[in-house]
């Protein structure tokens, strides 16, 4: 099935136009079956658990974060836990449904966190789709204070010294105090008729947010008064309906040293000044996963789960791999001398990062993996639909 009739939210648009995303007059598109490798890597599950029932079938980048000893994870219906990141055992567990029940949740159906998790300042920062964004304490999960934001939350919260930064569906980005949730600013972003379901996370560097946008655009938000130091465009929407016209910037702009990387759905792969925005160089790739980089490469995976390698001076293309097409693959993350990608089938997926080589797997939950692995030392952390948090290693 056409990636964007997986991803898209319509605004303003009929219920049956939405319908016919899963009609019969799309044609799918075949998913690679998985083929036997010449395996030189046999990664394996070292530790698991389960956290809450997971994300289901929602759209959902909730991932776990690894600070302070340990893991914290959530799962869209409000259960928040941390493990010791040592033993693996349990430290302490939140019901968000629960607490929030009688006041911030009164009206919505349950917690339905989608955006987190992120640890920094002592805290446990999370949000959901009803606005709901929270400040727990990393060491007893104790809540701290919370909000409601002016729109939905889909990705992670960002922090930066006493500030901590939510973009909102509505095309806003929200600024609030870090330690008392008092709101600071707000800096409002043009939101076009069509977008895919999803909002960038910030970028933060030498005193500014760097925030991908809706239409296309990468913005740069100054963090002690929310007004925009430059702005600039990625990708100029063309075509002749909004479908075509889709540019959205969904992933966390990459800073590397000087420069900015950045890439849009239906648009462009950039590489852009840092200090002043201007493009350095422009190649045609489609887009809403995260980048991931090691030495001179930038790795992407495309909006029909292709992978590719491409020098970052200069936007040439290293290699690319169309071996696992279609499976709805994560964002990639490098580890070691690998790139791992997981896929809707819960495999997790090694790839040498110098020759696009599939040369590992393993299957971790086969309800499947949605969101970027993480990887902290030695070891990935990885989030299936199921619950199931887990970490795999190279013995």
């Amino acid at each position: 099935m056409k990636s964007w009739c997986k991803n898209l939210l319509a605004a303003g648009l009929s219920l049956a136009m939405l319908s016919a995303c899963s009609s019969s007059d799309v044609e799918d598109e075949p998913v690679s079956e998985l083929t036997a490798i010449q395996a030189t890597v046999f990664p394996e599950v070292s530790w698991s658990a389960s956290v809450g029932d997971g994300v289901g079938d929602y759209y959902s980048r909730l991932a776990p974060a690894v600070r302070y000893g340990k893991i914290f994870a959530a799962d869209r219906y409000g259960e928040v836990t941390a493990f010791d990141e040592a033993t693996g055992e349990r430290v302490w567990t939140k019901d968000f449904s629960e607490e929030f029940r009688d006041n911030a949740l009164a009206k919505n159906k349950g917690a339905r966190i989608a955006a987190g998790v992120t640890a920094a300042r002592n805290k446990v920062f999370l949000g959901g789709e009803s606005g709901l964004l929270a400040a727990l304490n990393a060491e007893d999960g104790q809540v701290l204070w919370h909000v409601i934001a002016g729109g939905e939350l889909l990705s992670a919260p960002t922090v930066a010294d006493d500030v901590v930064v939510v973009s909102t569906s509505s095309g806003s980005l929200e600024a609030f105090n870090v330690d008392t949730g008092a709101k600071l600013w707000v800096y409002e972003m043009q939101l076009p008729n069509l977008t895919l379901r999803g909002t960038s996370s910030a970028a933060y560097e030498a005193g500014g947010f760097f925030i991908g946008t809706a239409d296309g655009k990468v913005a740069v938000v100054i963090k002690n008064n929310g007004q925009a130091a430059w702005e600039q465009a990625i990708y100029n929407p063309t075509g002749g309906n909004e479908f075509t016209r889709m540019a959205d910037v969904d992933m966390t702009p990459l800073i590397l040293g000087d420069n900015l990387y950045a890439v849009s759905y239906n648009g462009n792969l950039v590489s852009m000044e840092l200090r002043t925005g201007r493009v350095v160089w422009t190649r045609k790739y489609s887009s809403f996963n995260e980048l991931a980089s090691a030495g001179l490469s930038l790795f992407v995976v495309d909006d029909h789960s292709r992978i590719y390698s491409v020098d970052k001076r200069n936007g040439l293309e290293l290699w690319s791999n169309s071996e696992l097409a279609n499976r709805t693959l994560t964002s990639p993350a490098v580890y070691k001398d690998y790139l791992v990608v997981g896929d809707f089938e819960g495999y997790l997926h090694f790839i040498d990062r110098s020759t696009g080589t599939i040369v590992g797997r393993v299957q971790v939950d086969s309800s499947g993996l949605y969101s970027q692995p993480l990887v902290v030392d030695d070891k990935i952390y990885v989030q299936g639909r199921s619950g199931k948090l887990a970490v795999v290693t190279l013995p």
